[in-house]
């Protein structure tokens, strides 16, 4: 059984994937949000780019690359804050 997730993308990356939203299955009991990010750059190449500078929340708090993910969680895909 998998890790089951909501992916939100905001900004520029609904562009890119042509999703607003989508529920996304990582395999194996634990997930962390870089494999998340893996399996996400495989499918949409470019969103690779950002990789350096994405934000990322987990249930509406900033989250690293480390941080485990667990089934229900809501993980909100973002560009970088520009200041103007």
């Amino acid at each position: 059984m998998g890790v089951k997730l909501r992916v939100l993308f905001f900004s520029l990356f609904r562009e890119v994937t042509g999703e607003t939203e989508l529920d996304w299955e990582l395999p194996g009991e634990t997930a962390r949000v870089s494999d998340l990010l893996d399996a996400l750059f495989a499918r949409w190449p470019a969103l690779a780019p950002w990789d350096g500078s994405l934000l990322i929340a987990v249930d509406r708090q900033f989250a690293t690359r480390e941080e485990e993910l667990a089934s229900g969680q809501e993980v909100a895909i973002m560009p970088p804050v520009q200041g103007g």
